[in-house]
């Protein structure tokens, strides 16, 4: 697994193959050609790193550090003038191939912090939310693309999204070969404008399927590039919900990672423009839980039973992507959202029933759900349940190689260090520390 970089700071200095102490040295030496002095050391970076703010005299010399406008900076704010998150790309300015392309040929970028800052996840489902989709053009010059083959791309991208979790490894590299030459057959190729709304409809598609095995490997900078990139191009087709579904895994990154505040906003922008009840269904429940953990109850119980009523409410047809979401997902989902409410007695019930109620196909999904349940009996004190349970989704997580759920149950097995003698706390404690 990459290490991960976890603060802009660190992604800044790594661009430039810096160390930390590197970097104390490259703003001591900005202080003195101001004919100053700077204490700044290798340990001091380190705290910057750890969520502490410098101060405005080190922030004035990073920004010569990193030949960024002290005025920017100041606008901006720490540590969102840092250079490494990137600005996302204008809607409706016919950048929709760029933004695809460029996601695909940064592929292998393996730096694993996040891309779009809060301001800038922001700014990008504002625009989606008022910028009006303009349906997608043909293209006159190319070799004409045939209708046949993309009928063939269709279905057999529908057959690799729908193929269960545990079968990633071989599914990967087909859905990456077949968004290359869906983006290929836009910049290089001529179609109408029905094909075109088909090409840009299975690029949003592919893309966010792409994006989300990314993030379960915690690639999460080239899981945000798909993730725009999907928006983009739903948006070129005028499909409004499968870009407010693109927009939402976004959000659920934001709240992966802890930024429940930025997930709010742009779900709610997400919202103003989903027209299928069980889209809104899942977009409520996903800002239930980002009201959760921010200690919001009152908004967070008015969006879980906004989700509840919409789930099931209607006959029409539900979008390929969000046609999992399902009673197991509000249980558990419901249950998380009680856990961060305090309520853990609760939260158990929910997840209990959650958990029995999810189809044996969603291997991944039941390693996240039993983490949850593990953490609820844990906070209930049944020690030694909860530490059963933590192993069967650590093992599940390694099974289907996703790192993001491994690392899931390594941050939680820190809980039972006030438990090393109840049963089956050694046990985990083992498992955990063999994981890779």
């Amino acid at each position: 697994m990459d290490e991960l970089i976890r603060h802009p700071l660190a992604y800044a200095r790594r661009m430039r193959g810096w160390s930390q102490s590197d970097l104390a040295q490259q703003m001591r030496r900005a202080a003195g050609r101001r004919g100053l002095r700077a204490g700044t050391s290798r340990q001091r970076v380190s705290l910057w790193e750890k969520r502490v703010a410098p101060d405005e005299f080190s922030q004035l010399l990073l920004s010569d550090v990193f030949d960024i406008p002290y005025a920017q900076a100041t606008a901006l704010g720490w540590p969102h003038w840092l250079p490494g998150h990137e600005t996302p790309a204008p809607l409706g300015a016919g950048l929709t191939v760029a933004v695809l392309r460029k996601a695909v040929r940064m592929a292998a970028d393996r730096r694993t912090f996040l891309a779009l800052a809060p301001a800038a996840l922001g700014s990008l489902a504002l625009q989606w939310a008022t910028t009006e989709p303009a349906p997608a053009g043909g293209v006159t010059t190319g070799r004409p693309v045939d209708p046949a083959f993309v009928g063939w791309l269709e279905e057999s991208a529908h057959g690799l999204t729908g193929m269960s979790t545990a079968h990633r490894q071989h599914t990967s590299p087909l859905l990456d070969g077949h968004l290359e030459t869906v983006v290929d057959l836009l910049e290089h190729s001529s179609y109408n404008r029905a094909l075109g709304k088909r090409l840009h409809t299975l690029a949003s598609s592919l893309a966010g399927t792409v994006a989300w095995h990314r993030f379960d490997h915690e690639h999460h900078a080239a899981a945000t590039r798909y993730w725009h990139a999907a928006v983009h191009s739903a948006h070129e087709a005028g499909n409004t919900d499968m870009g407010a579904g693109a927009l939402s895994d976004i959000a659920y990154q934001s709240i992966w990672l802890g930024r429940p505040a930025a997930a709010v906003d742009c779900l709610g922008h997400a919202l103003s423009r989903t027209t299928n009840p069980t889209a809104r269904s899942l977009l409520s429940l996903r800002k239930a839980r980002a009201h959760a953990m921010l200690g919001e109850a009152r908004e967070c119980y008015r969006e879980l039973a906004t989700a509840e009523r919409l789930l099931g409410s209607t006959t029409e047809e539900v979008p390929r992507w969000c046609a999992w979401m399902s009673p197991a997902d509000l249980a558990v989902d419901t249950g998380r959202c009680l856990i961060d409410l305090g309520k853990p007695r609760r939260a158990r019930d929910q997840i209990t029933q959650g958990v029995s109620l999810l189809p044996g196909t969603r291997d991944k999904t039941k390693a996240v759900f039993l983490a949850y349940e593990a953490e609820s009996l844990l906070a209930g004190g049944e020690v030694q349940q909860a530490a059963e349970l933590a192993r069967r989704s650590l093992g599940l997580a390694r099974q289907i190689g996703a790192s993001r759920c491994v690392q899931q149950i390594r941050d939680l097995s820190g809980r039972f260090s006030a438990y090393g003698s109840e049963q089956g706390v050694g046990l985990l404690r083992h498992d955990v520390a063999m994981a890779r």
